[in-house]
């Protein structure tokens, strides 16, 4: 969309506000906004300004002027607010008109010109199943004195005997008992259609929607693949809307990956695949599960830097949280066709050349997802370039169920690291695939990883009210 249409569309709809968006490095969106009056032409050439020392992690206080420069093609009317607005997504420059290198939008961009620039293909594509809970209660606390957490949902396992005002009426979801039920026993399908609708109304192209494994309201909505950035920025608006929605309807909605203690956790699966041109690069009917070499050496790519991988797809305390095993999670670094218990997955239901792709589990929604999709290319297309194979490797296929293999054979499977520390010095070992292509910078890295590990540090000192169910009456 051309500068002028924007600037048509703010007067046809009678646009009141323009709200410029960007986004940090936790993943969260941040906002300035702008009486339409104040907007015209000049806005989208010289940018509008804010402090970058206010937000964690993106700049210094003595060189705290920053810029955000807005990208056109990603106006949308926002749905929530009561005055008319119009939202649009922004890199971030430097004054002196530099894209910023810890900018994670700007990242993605990079990571899609080098995969050009390799020669290899021309797009990667990008499809997330960002799953989530929707909760009718959330209280915590983390202080001195105290540490809890307490949420709640009509659905919740835990309501059965519950006592409500005109009687409890039954229909709850058991613990790993959610998946595809019908009404009454999930409860949330017409939140999820709101949240649908809503996206289809901005733009987004949304494939399905139903309620997830867990209980007490775990919940999957499905939209189309796009390239890298515009999927990273359908994922945000996305987001924003299932949490709006859900507030409307005087609920909550979580992207954390373990908010309950035994039942399955909320991952963010992310399927890829690479195109020259119109042609898909990874199908190739005569071998594994219809994949080429090169999706064979992406998936070897994948899984070599898994580790330092995850400390960007993974990247908080309580990913850890849901990558242990029997809950459906992807701990085990290895490829398989159809099999949930890998870490790479490669779909074969009613896969057509084009939409042959590989899909890798262990990503939470709790990543940035501009930094975790280009990471994810740069490890694939490192495998590509040293023609990786993963079989060689060890990783696999396994095509059986990895939770019920013996113990001695388990122990020949490489893990997930157990902690976000070990992913973090992991990171610091094999940052190497993202740095030498100039994509991610050696500063970037350096200081997402000082980032994190005072987020680590912040939680392991904190008294955890376990501790005195294990402690207290020593």
């Amino acid at each position: 969309m051309s500068v002028q249409k924007v600037l048509e569309q703010i007067k046809e709809n009678n646009i009141q506000f323009v709200d410029f968006r960007f986004v940090g490095l936790s993943g969260g969106a941040h906002h300035i906004t702008l009486p339409s009056t104040e907007v015209d032409a000049d806005t989208f050439v010289n940018g509008v300004a804010f402090d970058g020392s206010s937000i964690p992690g993106f700049r210094g206080i003595e060189e705290s002027d920053m810029v955000m420069m807005p990208d056109t093609e990603t106006a949308y009317v926002d749905p929530f607010t009561s005055h008319p607005t119009l939202n649009i997504m922004c890199n971030i420059h430097t004054p002196d008109g530099q894209r910023y290198d810890r900018d994670p939008r700007s990242i993605a961009q990079r990571a899609e010109e080098y995969l050009q620039s390799t020669g290899i293909g021309t797009t990667a594509f990008f499809a997330p199943e960002s799953e989530f809970f929707i909760f009718d209660d959330v209280r915590y606390e983390s202080s001195m004195h105290t540490s809890f957490f307490a949420v709640d949902s009509e659905e919740g396992a835990w309501n059965t005997a519950r006592k409500e005002e005109g009687g409890n009426l039954g229909f709850k979801v058991p613990v790993k008992g959610g998946y595809v039920p019908v009404a009454p026993v999930d409860s949330q399908q017409d939140i999820r259609s709101e949240m649908v609708r809503l996206m289809q109304e901005t733009g987004l192209r949304v494939e399905r929607h139903h309620h997830e494994v867990a209980t007490a309201g775990q919940a999957e909505i499905n939209f189309r693949f796009d390239t890298l950035t515009k999927t990273a920025d359908n994922l945000l608006k996305y987001k924003y809307i299932v949490h709006n929605v859900a507030r409307q309807w005087g609920k909550v909605a979580t992207f954390m990956p373990k908010p309950l203690f035994g039942d399955n956790g909320s991952g963010m699966h992310v399927h890829t695949s690479i195109f020259d041109g119109d042609s898909p690069l990874f199908y190739d009917n005569k071998e594994y599960a219809n994949l080429s070499k090169m999706a064979m050496s992406y998936i070897a790519g994948v899984l070599y830097h898994a580790p330092a991988l995850i400390a960007i797809t993974n990247p908080s305390t309580n990913s850890f949280k849901r990558l242990v095993p029997g809950y459906e999670a992807p701990v085990n670094l290895v490829f398989s066709k159809g099999n949930r218990s890998a870490a790479v997955r490669i779909p074969i239901a009613a896969v057509t050349p084009k939409g042959c792709r590989i899909e890798f589990r262990t990503p939470d929604s709790t990543a940035n997802p501009y930094l975790a999709f280009a990471a994810m290319l740069l490890a694939g297309l490192d495998g590509i370039k040293k023609g990786l194979d993963p079989v060689a490797l060890g990783y696999g296929p396994f095509d059986k169920n990895i939770y019920d293999l013996p113990e001695e054979e388990k122990k020949e499977i490489r893990s997930v690291p157990g902690t976000l520390d070990e992913a973090l010095d992991a990171l610091e070992a094999d940052s190497g695939f993202l740095t030498e292509s100039g994509v991610f910078s050696q500063d970037f890295i350096d200081n997402y990883v000082d980032l994190k590990r005072q987020e680590a540090k912040a939680v392991s000192i904190r008294i955890h009210p376990h501790e005195y169910s294990l402690y207290f009456g020593c």
